[in-house]
Formats: C-alpha cells, sequence, structure tokens
C-alpha cells in the first residue's frame, strides 16, 4: 500500500463496509496509518531461513511460532519484544526499529526465502447508518406468490421487485439474492467470519457458532461493538428467527467466530492474518471478512495478502472481503480497498433497495485486483445485535456476507468443487445488471 510504517477494521455499518471514523475526522477522509511493525511474507519451505537472515541482518526480536490454533496469539501480537510466524499462512510479523528499516528492505531484496515486506496497516470499521430493534417490531414484508415466481426467471424477479420490498418475513437481503427460495441450507460447510466478535448468548445464533477465538489482546470473542454479530447473523441466522424476519442466508452452517477487531471496530494486519490461519486451520471453506482499508487511486494491492488468499484457495478457502465505503457517488468514486482489492480475494460491492450502486461502495478504480467481482445488498440491512437484539446497519460490510452465505451454499451443493470453482460459480450464477462492472462485478448475488 502506501508507503509509511501499521491495524484493520471492519466495512460496513461498522467495519468493512463502515469503518467507524476517528474521532474529528470526516467520513472518507481518514489518513493511511501504520503500526511501526513490519508483516513478513515468507517462503512456506523455509521460514526459518528467512527468519534467520531476518535476525542476523535486522536485529529482530525474539521469535516465536504459532501453529493452527494454539492458543496465545493475540498476546504474543500485543508484545513489541516479540516476532510472531504464523505457520499456517507462512507469514510473520516483526518489530524493526526505525534505523533498522532499510536493512529490512535490503535483507528482503538479497533473500529468496522473504518474497514480500509491508508496513503492517490501521483500520476502522466505517459506520453508515445503524438503528437497534429490540423485539419484535414493524418490518415491511415480501409479496411471494407462486404465479409471479413461475412468470419470471428468478432474477427478473428479484429486479423487478426491488422497490417494493415486504420484510415481514423475509428481510430484502435474502429475497434480493432469492435465499429464500433456496432448498440449501449451508449443511456441513464451516464458514468462518473474521470481525469485532459475536454475542454468543443471542438465541439466534447459539446452534451456528461452532468455534470461536480472540486475536484482540486482552479482549474474549464477545462483541462489544456490533458489527460482528450483525456480519455473523446475515451468514447464518435461522430460518425461523424467534421474533424476527428471517435474515441469515446458511442457517445450517457451521461458523467459526474470529475477533480480529476491537470493539471499537478497529484492528492489525497481523490480527487479521492471525484470524485467517485459525480459520483455515480449522477447516474453513469459506472466510468473510467485513474490514479492510482505504488505497490510493493508482496503489498497488498487498502482496502479503494476496499471496495468503492463493495459500488459502490451494487449501479450499475462499476470501469473501467487503470493497469499502470510501466513495461519494455520483462525485467522487473510491477504489476497492485492501485486502478486497487483492486478485486472489473476492470484493463485494453493496447495493441499495433499488439496486442501484450504493453511494458510498468502492469502485474498480485501480488496476489488476482493483476490479470489483460482485455485488450484494448492502443497505437497510436488518440482522443480530449483541443483546440478544437486533439493528439495521449499512455499508458493503453487510454485502460481504451474503456473498459469503452464498459461497457456503455451493460448498454445500458441490462438496468436491475446489475453491477457485467455487468463486467461479457464484459469479457466473450472478444477474447482470444496467450498471457497469467497475460498480457491480458480475451483477447481483444470487443463491444456488
Amino acid at each position: 500500500m502506501t508507503n509509511g510504517p501499521g491495524p484493520v477494521g471492519p466495512m460496513g455499518n461498522g467495519p468493512n463496509g463502515e469503518r467507524p471514523q476517528r474521532p474529528g475526522l470526516p467520513l472518507g477522509t481518514q489518513p493511511t496509518e501504520y503500526t511501526g511493525r513490519y508483516v513478513v511474507l515468507l517462503d512456506q519451505q523455509e521460514t526459518e531461513r528467512g527468519m534467520e537472515a531476518l535476525r542476523s541482518s535486522v536485529g529482530i526480536a525474539s521469535v516465536e511460532r504459532v501453529r493452527g490454533a494454539e492458543p496465545g496469539a493475540a498476546e504474543l501480537l500485543a508484545r513489541p519484544d516479540v516476532s510472531v510466524v504464523f505457520d499456517e499462512l507462512g507469514v510473520a510479523v516483526v518489530d524493526v526499529q526505525p534505523d533498522q528499516r532499510h536493512a529490512l528492505v535490503t535483507t528482503a531484496e538479497a533473500e529468496p526465502t522473504i518474497i514480500a515486506t509491508e508496513p503492517e496497516r490501521v483500520v476502522y470499521a466505517s459506520v453508515i447508518t445503524e438503528s437497534h430493534h429490540t423485539l419484535t417490531g414493524f418490518f415491511p414484508t415480501y409479496r411471494s406468490d407462486e404465479d409471479e415466481v413461475t412468470r419470471h426467471t428468478r432474477a427478473e424477479l428479484a429486479t423487478s421487485l426491488g422497490p417494493a420490498w415486504d420484510e415481514q418475513n423475509t428481510t430484502w437481503g435474502l429475497q434480493g439474492i432469492r435465499a429464500n427460495w433456496s432448498h440449501l441450507t449451508g449443511s456441513g460447510v464451516k464458514v468462518a467470519v473474521l470481525d469485532t466478535g459475536v454475542d454468543t448468548d443471542h438465541p439466534d445464533l447459539t446452534e451456528c457458532v461452532e468455534a470461536t477465538a480472540s486475536f484482540v489482546s486482552g479482549a474474549s470473542v464477545e462483541d462489544g461493538h456490533g458489527h460482528g454479530t450483525h456480519c455473523v447473523g446475515t451468514v447464518a441466522g435461522p430460518a425461523k428467527p424467534g421474533h424476527a424476519p428471517r435474515y441469515g442466508v446458511a442457517g445450517e452452517a457451521g461458523v467459526l467466530v474470529g475477533k480480529v477487531l476491537s470493539d471499537q471496530g478497529v484492528g492489525s494486519d497481523g490480527e487479521i492474518l492471525a484470524g485467517l490461519a485459525w480459520a483455515v486451520s480449522q477447516g474453513a471453506r469459506v472466510i468473510s471478512m467485513s474490514l479492510g482499508a482505504p488505497v490510493e487511486p493508482g496503489e498497488l494491492f498487498p502482496q502479503t495478502y494476496e499471496n495468503v488468499a492463493r495459500r488459502a484457495l490451494r487449501r479450499g478457502t475462499v476470501i469473501v472481503a467487503a470493497a469499502g465505503n470510501e466513495s461519494r457517488r455520483p462525485g467522487f468514486v473510491a477504489p476497492v480497498g485492501r485486502p478486497a482489492n487483492c486478485p486472489s480475494i473476492l470484493a463485494v460491492a453493496a447495493l441499495g433497495k433499488d439496486l442501484g450502486t450504493a453511494f458510498f461502495s468502492c469502485g474498480a478504480i485501480n488496476g489488476e485486483g482493483g476490479e470489483i467481482n460482485i455485488a450484494a445488498p448492502g443497505v437497510d440491512i436488518f440482522s443480530a445485535a449483541p443483546g440478544g437484539t437486533y439493528q439495521t446497519m449499512s455499508g458493503t460490510s453487510m454485502a460481504a456476507p451474503h456473498a459469503a452465505g452464498v459461497v457456503t451454499l455451493l460448498a454445500q451443493a458441490h462438496p468436491e468443487a475446489s475453491a477457485a470453482d467455487l468463486g467461479t460459480r457464484l459469479r457466473s450464477g450472478a444477474h447482470p445488471l444496467a450498471q457497469p462492472a467497475a460498480d457491480v462485478g458480475s451483477g447481483l448475488l444470487q443463491a444456488p
């Protein structure tokens, strides 16, 4: 990304499609920030050789290795005297003194087992809109008569009903992607949600959450922000919630919840990478990341995230990420943020109820990797909230879990498919929209 030394946050009405702003900064004007540490991508076959080169030439701190689901990653990342290697991904997070940064660069250029070094970034969750509901309330609902279904194709129906959603029984988002007509449930498929955690006691979510882990030092996986619980609900909320319309795409999936963002919606590349390593080691077929950081026009995608995504794909894992909320359409379109701007990560744009591109949704401004792959509902999205309640949020953060849920359904339907094939099926099944591909990719997400 841009030069400089830095953490990562959600996108949506909260984290990735929604980074909460830093105090005093207008939405969409956050500067690039860094932690001072560096992320190092290593040859997975020779990680020790690469780390030894850094020890001898750069004088990095003592090295601790984290393998798979081992506990303690959050505490190690919080220690300035320790560099951490995630063996699952072949990535290290190292602390480098300012006077040693030149040595880091020259060592990385000379040592073939060091593939890339990048300053660790800081990112914030960006909130667009938000409202909370306690139990039942008025939820506009959907007209679902069989004559209409037979007269129209699935995509035509989704488009024709855009302006008149009836959400008493099912959210407009699920209707738009046709999840309410799918016979698939996500059963037998593991999907990871890396975010601000989850309300583990939420009555709608206790059955779907299979495992949890916190990579934020000193914090449990409990969600004090709301963004993570909302995203988990969108991915795998139940088919028949007790006090709300249906809002979850894949209600029988097994959810792995990794807290990689604080209750303020802030995290670091190291925390995200720790969550990715854990999710892959746990056998996640899909990873949903409603988080990211803005990039500049012309900025290249991050090599570390791209290589990690490739390694995950080879392991059978698809990574889905929110495109970002920095645009102010129609006057200004911002480039897809990182890590969604990586070629091997599926970038999801947000649509409103009219199926138009949301004013905040980022677009394909930059080159390779900076494209939008697909679009999904991301405005006024109803889902779970901490405290056993519900909330409505907007952002590309809300669009990404819709896409992750549909990839989960595809994985159930095609258990032998490769991760790359699942991504291809997702894109090829989309309904084309009138907007250019730069804004919506293949078009409107559709459930199988």
